[in-house]
C-alpha cells in the first residue's frame, strides 16, 4: 500500500516560548534562537526528497518553513505553501497571557486547561477536540494528494501535540509524556487508514553543531 512520508516540525523558538507567554494565534516571530534552530533545521534536512512543504501561515511557522525550502536540494525548487489549517491552537482571551498570570487570574479556567478538559475552550477560542478535529483533516486533505512522496509540515507545539496523539491512539486526556522541542524533527506515515509514528523528537542537528563549533 502506498503511503505518504511526512515530516512534522515545530517552528523555532520565540520570545514567548522563553517567557512562558501563550501565542496561540497571534502573529509573533522567531527570535535569535529560532532563527539559529531553522537554519540549522534547514541544513539537517537539505538532502531529505521532499515533494513539498506545507506551512501554517503564523510568521514563527512561515520563517522556519523558509529557511526549509531554502536548503532543500532539488532540481526544481521545493513549493512552500501557506496552510491556515495548521495554524496553533485559538486561545481566546488567554492569548498573550503568560502561565503564571493565567493561574492567579483566571484559576478556573487554568485548572481546565492543566486536566486538558477536551470540552473546554478559551472565551473566543477552540477546544481541544476542536483543534483535534481540524488537523486530522487538514492532514488527511494534505497527505492524501502525496502518496508515495514526501512532504513536510511546519505547525506548532499544539498541532504537534495532536499530530502524536493520532498517530499513537493516545486518548486527548492523557498525560503528555513527549516533548514537543522546537524545530525537532517528527517523522510520521500516512496512509488512507490513519497516522503512525516512525521517529520523534529528533535535535540531533543542534548536537552535531556545537559539537562542530567547540572543535574550531
Amino acid at each position: 500500500m502506498q503511503a505518504t512520508r511526512i515530516l512534522a516540525i515545530r517552528h523555532g523558538e520565540t520570545a514567548w516560548n522563553v517567557d512562558t507567554r501563550i501565542q496561540g494565534q497571534l502573529d509573533i516571530g522567531l527570535n535569535d534562537t529560532g532563527l539559529w534552530q531553522a537554519q540549522r533545521l534547514g541544513q539537517a534536512l537539505r538532502d531529505e526528497d521532499i515533494h513539498a512543504i506545507y506551512s501554517s501561515d503564523l510568521g514563527r511557522a512561515f520563517q522556519t518553513a523558509h529557511a526549509i525550502a531554502q536548503a532543500a536540494t532539488r532540481t526544481q525548487p521545493v513549493p512552500l505553501i501557506p496552510t491556515p489549517a495548521l495554524r496553533e491552537r485559538h486561545f481566546g482571551h488567554l492569548q498573550g497571557q503568560t502561565w503564571a498570570a493565567i493561574e492567579a487570574d483566571w484559576p478556573a479556567d487554568a485548572k481546565l486547561w492543566r486536566t486538558r478538559d477536551p470540552h473546554w475552550s478559551p472565551l473566543g477560542g477552540e477546544s481541544l477536540l476542536v483543534l483535534r478535529e481540524r488537523i486530522a483533516r487538514c492532514v488527511d486533505a494534505l497527505a492524501s494528494q502525496h502518496l508515495g512522496e514526501h512532504i513536510v509540515l511546519v505547525a506548532h507545539g499544539g498541532v504537534m501535540d495532536v499530530l502524536y496523539r493520532l498517530a499513537t491512539q493516545q486518548d486527548i486526556q492523557a498525560p503528555r509524556t513527549w516533548h514537543l522541542g522546537n524545530a525537532a524533527i517528527n517523522r510520521l506515515l500516512w496512509t488512507p487508514q490513519g497516522l503512525s509514528l516512525v521517529g520523534w523528537g529528533d535535535v540531533s542537528h543542534f548536537e552535531r553543531t556545537s559539537r562542530d563549533e567547540s572543535s574550531v
